[in-house]
């Protein structure tokens, strides 16, 4: 028999493409089960198979404790051992109460030490135990063990092998195809292509050939589980990276790529080489290689394009082929404005929203596209109203505050953060009426803080960041004067109040939610509050009466 093990180990592990010794592990675990079964389930044995002759030694292992434990029921021990834990323990007793000294796996200090006095807390004695004999019941129970265990560990093989290729691209046969997806055999394991990853107008049938991208590997008792997608944008990368050997060598780097699967996508790439072109490169001799990725995606359009450093021109490259005239950066709200020829407005949107959708994806930036038409409006508008305000507060004429705006001056605010100094040096200024300028703003200012007293603003709305004089003034006129009432209106009633121009629905939406930030401030300090009350509360009862 003790030769047998070693040939059937050497068989499984042949048949199964495993390690032999994770083979002889196995077996150890159906011994030891089957022993147990002899000897008493509440033993704990060790099994051993010499891996030279193959002979199996038994040893009985005793544990040396400060005092011997014992589960708290027969039914907390089944419970346990179905969720994978150790069972919960108590201080094992006689039936008259005492703690018991030793039992099948465990012996307390004192006795332990009347045969080994070196003995101490955490040694483990071992005995040996007279090799079983493996009747028809046992050997049947220890080859169910044995077959469950080598099924795990080939599990677990497949996870290892498989848990590394997230990111990769996989190629497999088609095995079932259902309404939830499509189930592919890549050989050693089986990969899932759910309904949402297949690009559209996409049908598989059983023994199709399918490549896919691999974006998420997890263990379970089946087998790995390997989930797989034609839609992720990666996909769309790796195929490049396949037919390009500049981008697989580095000297093109792809930037990044956004996707409407199945219709259009676009990657931008980048070249280390500046003789190379990386546009070209991965476009290919009459398009080969653009041609061989887009017919791996059902004809998938791909617009490549040459990153650049600089978000204004990247954003120009991303929004081809429309033509764009203008463009405005607000850095503080990631977002551009882009202004193109009326002709070209449809083409700069594209069809669903396509173009610009996936122009702000692959830059990152929010994208607002408008006609030349609708941008020169909305500027006149702009410059009307600022124009205005610095006639009215300054009692300056026309030409004088179209230069200040010229200048990069919107409100009567932003005369008073430039030194005089500053101000002198634009053309048609000198210091005097800098100087002057500045006296008037500043008397305006102080005349709208009055005013603003005088209307009951509040301080936490007067200080609020992204206020003007301006704007406090037409909200207390219309009984707007706290936090709290710029926090109850909504966008469309806050841009009614204001004059045209004056903020942008994006402006306005932002100002609101910035005003209701510390409503949820208060609720997360109630709800700290409350928690603190309940902790007392629980200390109270919890400590004992005094007298």
């Amino acid at each position: 028999m003790s030769l047998e093990f070693l040939q059937i180990a050497e068989a499984v592990a042949r048949e199964k493409d495993i390690e032999k010794n994770e083979v002889l592990e196995v077996m150890e675990q159906a011994i030891q089960m089957a022993a147990r079964r002899k000897y008493g389930m509440e033993l704990n044995i060790k099994a051993t198979i010499d891996r030279l002759s193959g002979d199996v030694v038994l040893k009985k292992l005793i544990e040396v404790v400060q005092m011997v434990m014992e589960p708290t029921s027969l039914e907390e021990v089944r419970l346990a051992n179905r969720e994978g834990r150790e069972p919960e323990m108590r201080p094992a007793c006689d039936r008259r109460g005492y703690p018991l000294k030793e039992n099948a796996s465990q012996v307390i200090l004192a006795k332990a030490q009347e045969t080994n006095p070196d003995a101490k807390i955490g040694d483990i004695i071992t005995e040996d135990l007279p090799p079983i004999d493996f009747g028809r019941v046992a050997a049947q129970a220890a080859k169910q063990v044995i077959f469950q265990k080598v099924k795990d560990v080939e599990r677990h093989r497949e996870f290892d092998e498989y848990k590394d290729s997230v990111g990769q691209l996989i190629s497999g046969i088609v095995k079932r195809v259902d309404y939830n997806g499509v189930l592919i055999d890549l050989g050693k394991a089986e990969a899932y292509l759910p309904k949402e990853e297949i690009i559209q107008r996409e049908a598989f049938k059983q023994n199709d050939r399918v490549r896919a991208y691999v974006y998420k590997v997890q263990e379970s008792h089946r087998g790995p589980q390997i989930f797989v997608s034609r839609t992720h944008p990666q996909f769309l990368i790796e195929l490049f990276k396949e037919e390009v050997p500049e981008i697989a060598n580095g000297t093109i780097e792809i930037m990044g790529a956004s996707r409407d699967p199945g219709f259009r996508a676009k990657m931008a790439v980048k070249s280390f080489d500046h003789n190379m072109d990386p546009v070209g490169a991965c476009v290919g001799v009459r398009g080969v290689r653009v041609q061989a990725v887009t017919q791996e995606l059902q004809g998938e359009r791909v617009d490549i394009i040459e990153w650049s450093p600089n978000p204004a021109e990247f954003l120009v490259k991303a929004m081809q082929p429309a033509i764009v005239t203008k463009v405005v950066l607000d850095e503080d709200d990631n977002r551009i404005e882009v202004a193109v020829p009326e002709d070209n407005l449809s083409l700069a949107i594209g069809r669903r929203g396509q173009n610009v959708k996936l122009a702000s994806i692959l830059t990152g930036w929010d994208i607002d596209v408008m006609s030349e038409t609708e941008e020169a409006e909305r500027r006149t508008q702009e410059i009307d109203l600022w124009t205005k305000n610095f006639i009215s507060n300054l009692d300056v004429d026309e030409v004088l505050a179209r230069l200040l705006i010229s200048e990069g001056f919107q409100t009567v605010d932003d005369l008073l953060k430039v030194p005089a100094v500053e101000l002198a040096t634009v053309d048609g200024l000198d210091e005097a009426i800098a100087g002057e300028l500045q006296n008037r703003a500043q008397a305006c200012l102080d005349a709208a803080a009055n005013k603003l007293k005088e209307l009951g603003v509040a301080e936490d709305l007067s200080s609020f960041e992204g206020m003007t004089a301006d704007m406090l003034t037409v909200l207390a006129e219309n009984d707007v004067k706290t936090l709290d009432d710029l926090a109850d209106l909504a966008t469309d009633e806050l841009q009614e109040m204001l004059p045209t121009g004056m903020l942008t629905d994006k402006q306005a939406e932002k100002l609101i939610m910035t005003a209701r930030a510390h409503w949820f401030e208060d609720e997360d300090e109630e709800e700290d509050e409350v928690d603190v009350v309940d902790a007392d509360a629980s200390s109270a009862e919890a400590a004992p009466a005094t007298a």
